[in-house]
């Protein structure tokens, strides 16, 4: 057995140990997704980044327990679901609609079933006949309905489960017709659950059907200007697109519109007259970014708001693409929140420094968020991603230091395992690692929806991500038992 891991151990001894429980086949194909970060030679004379070289979005192993969503999860759970003035119907039985309810707590302002229909869930309920003569008609009807109950809802998306890929469905062919019945766009989004490896399918799908379907809509009218921008794949959970909304709003920009979280259809549409994306979550949406750079002239760049060295950096970066003007005022809003910020770090930084830290999650998360534990003098002892793609890893590599153990759609065995050996002080995950870390003693956070906290954007959310941090680490709880390790055979 493997000693306990210290602080700068080697993780390579480790990572050895736990594919050794794994059949020959499956070691070799996990041990392709399993690293640290540092510099390695890559057979001639270039030094890369090992992060480079971890595999990423193929198939998980079969009888391997994965944390990974679906393409339906990907497109209507996280793209399509937080517009908030159309109506998405689960289109297909109703388990997939039920179980992707309001689970990511996008904020959105308006009226429920009114003019915002981001906690409603519409599905067409399959049956046993649906799945035998088809759902065509039943959609049609279902549509007709959501016209008829909710009249001020501006378009309607389709979000294919997996019987409708089955049995062939042609949601396009309704959404033509229905689109010229009722005056509304009609979005088909053919995000069937068994496409892909992952929800990362789910996105670009998505992404595909906002390009073909919506961009060239009519928007609405407003009056441009040298400084409109959009807020690209930021999805409002806890209110995390309204904090990064205020600060661009505060350095003299003009947010056009917000993707996804509380948008409306018009946004969308007008997004190509911006003058510039600006993209959060860059694995679900960098095709539209790219897209309207192609197509439209929209430069894009990525930005980060998780903790004040990096929203200082991304604000900077931000500006210099503007006049003088939004560089100075840049300047002004970073000083104006540094007394915000010393006092922050005065309060959590000495509870805080030197605890370790575990992440596992979707999106930017893993690699984003460790800019805000550094911040307060934490370590990152590990991180890793549900449905990462190549250049994600590439990415990370900027963000850990060298020998921090890297991990791709990690397995629930391979992450109790890193757990029980790194014996981090905080893990940072989805729902469903929370209780198993939980019953390990080790404190948790879940980093998907941010634990019914936040927001986490921006300087304020950074001290309520703070305190989170220490609310969770610094519980008197995790005194009143021992974790397994600890206990007496």
């Amino acid at each position: 057995m493997a000693k306990d891991l210290e602080d700068g151990a080697d993780h390579t001894s480790l990572i050895e140990e736990v594919l050794a429980a794994y059949p020959k086949k499956a070691q070799k194909r996990r041990a392709k997704h399993l690293s640290t970060a540092g510099p390695v030679e890559d057979g001639e004379t270039e030094i890369v980044s090992k992060c480079d070289t971890v595999k990423s979005n193929v198939k998980s192993v079969p009888g391997v327990m994965t944390i990974r969503g679906c393409a339906y999860a990907g497109s209507k759970g996280v793209v399509w679901g937080p517009v908030k003035d159309m109506v998405h119907i689960s289109h297909g039985p109703v388990g997939c609609g039920h179980y992707s309810w309001s689970q990511r707590r996008n904020y959105y302002t308006g009226t429920t079933g009114v003019d915002s229909f981001v906690t409603f869930q519409f599905t067409t309920d399959f049956q046993e006949k649906d799945i035998v003569f088809g759902g065509d008609k039943k959609l049609e009807k279902t549509i007709d309905e959501i016209n008829e109950l909710f009249p001020l809802s501006k378009a309607i998306s389709v979000q294919s489960e997996c019987p409708i890929g089955l049995i062939g469905d042609d949601i396009e062919a309704v959404a033509k017709k229905k689109k010229k019945d009722i005056g509304k766009t009609i979005v088909p989004v053919r995000c069937e659950g068994f496409r892909g490896v992952s929800q990362s399918l789910g996105h670009h799908i998505a992404n595909d059907c906002i390009r073909d379907w919506v961009l060239d809509g009519e928007g609405s009218e407003y009056e441009a200007t040298d400084y409109d921008v959009n807020i690209i794949g930021d999805y409002n959970i806890g209110g995390d697109a309204w904090s990064s909304r205020i600060l661009l709003e505060e350095i003299g920009l003009n947010v056009v519109g917000s993707w996804s979280g509380d948008a409306t259809l018009a946004e969308m549409e007008n997004a190509p007259k911006a003058k510039l994306n600006l993209i959060h979550c860059y694995r679900s949406m960098n095709y539209i970014c790219r897209h309207m750079e192609e197509n439209h002239g929209v430069p894009w760049m990525e930005y980060n708001f998780f903790g004040p060295s990096q929203i200082a950096a991304s604000l900077r970066a931000i500006a210099a693409k503007f006049d003088k003007t939004i560089q100075d005022k840049a300047e002004e809003v970073i000083a104006k929140y540094q007394p915000l910020v010393d006092e922050v770090l005065a309060k959590y930084k000495p509870r805080l420094e030197g605890k370790k830290v575990m992440l596992y999650v979707g999106g930017l998360r893993p690699r984003h968020v460790v800019t805000a534990y550094h911040d307060l003098g934490m370590e990152i002892a590990g991180t890793g991603y549900e449905f990462a793609h190549g250049d994600d890893y590439k990415r990370t590599g900027e963000y850990v230091k060298e020998g921090t153990l890297i991990y791709d759609d990690v397995t629930g065995y391979e992450l109790e395992k890193f757990i029980e050996k790194i014996r981090p002080d905080l893990v940072g995950s989805g729902i469903k690692e929370k209780y198993p870390t939980q019953k390990m003693g080790i404190p948790f956070r879940q980093m998907h929806s941010w634990d019914y906290s936040g927001p986490y954007h921006g300087y304020d959310g950074f001290a309520i991500f703070a305190r989170d941090m220490d609310l969770a680490i610094n519980n008197p709880v995790w005194g009143l038992f021992d974790a397994p390790w600890k206990k007496s055979a």
